[in-house]
């Protein structure tokens, strides 16, 4: 039987210290945000948690008991009922006025030094960097940023993953940009599966070494986009491929452990365009 929805939204809405005083934690004296428990040291806000000598984290009274105690999701639950039986969610804040989208306004005598970082230090060839252009998901700023587009229903802008080609590594999301409502794509007419990546470029670079996929950037290792239940709706299958590092892996479980029907597939290198520049 599948858990109630309410009753799982309400015991993960439980504030994190106070889970960790259930179980046992103690606080740090002079840190309050800091917790010392069995499995290390855990800084937690009221929704977020990161254990320090594991290097992972998550968010949630549900991924933190998991967490603690190696419980399945559905133990989990079971624990946190046991110990706040009564607890009720504060009512939910008014939502705050959105920032409105601000899109960097493209630049097409920067394209060229775009089309040459992407193909030398990213190995993405000219003529894909071509297809992305003319279909308007990728363009250069005036700084020669690359700009990836997240695309939400209708095929609508939602936000832009942004990426430095300069020198000095840098990345960032355009003003306003709401990754929860779209995200950026390439695909094959056909695709046989989907498979999700941390990046605009690891998107590109998974589709260059498994050109039968729809690859999709989630523009960081997000666990639980609002657009990722209605994708797992239509069926298809969906792996994990975030990259092979504790912040890569750790999301990818919460990811598993929400949405039991998704797969996870590492890249053979620590991301995919690490993969794809390291084919013969």
């Amino acid at each position: 039987m599948r858990p109630n929805p309410h009753h799982t939204s309400r015991l993960r809405a439980i504030p994190l210290p106070a889970v960790l005083l259930a179980a046992g934690a103690r606080a740090d004296r002079h840190d309050k945000a800091r917790w010392h428990t069995a499995q290390g040291v855990i800084s937690a806000t009221k929704t977020k948690f990161f254990n320090w000598n594991r290097g992972c984290g998550g968010g949630g009274a549900i991924d933190l008991v998991i967490h603690l105690y190696g419980l399945n999701f559905k133990a989990a639950l079971a624990w946190l009922a046991s110990r706040f039986p009564h607890y009720t969610p504060p009512p939910a804040p008014l939502a705050e006025p959105t920032m409105q989208l601000k899109l960097p306004a493209p630049h097409p005598a920067a394209l060229s030094a775009l089309k040459q970082y992407l193909a030398v230090r990213r190995a993405i060839p000219p003529a894909v960097v071509d297809r992305l252009v003319q279909t308007g998901d990728l363009y250069a700023d005036a700084h020669a940023n690359a700009v990836f587009l997240l695309r939400g229903q209708h095929n609508i802008p939602v936000g832009a993953e942004l990426r430095g080609t300069g020198p000095q590594p840098w990345r960032g999301m355009a003003p306003g940009s709401r990754k929860n409502l779209g995200f950026f794509s390439i695909r094959s007419p056909q695709p046989r599966a989907i498979l999700l990546c941390e990046s605009a470029i690891d998107a590109i670079s998974c589709f260059l070494i498994h050109p039968a996929l729809r690859c999709i950037s989630t523009a960081g290792a997000t666990p639980d986009p609002a657009w990722l239940p209605p994708l797992i709706r239509l069926g298809s299958p969906i792996y994990c491929g975030f990259d092979d590092d504790a912040t890569g892996n750790a999301m990818a479980q919460t990811m598993i452990q929400r949405h039991p029907d998704i797969k996870r597939l590492r890249p053979p290198h620590h991301d995919w365009n690490d993969s794809l520049k390291s084919n013969p």
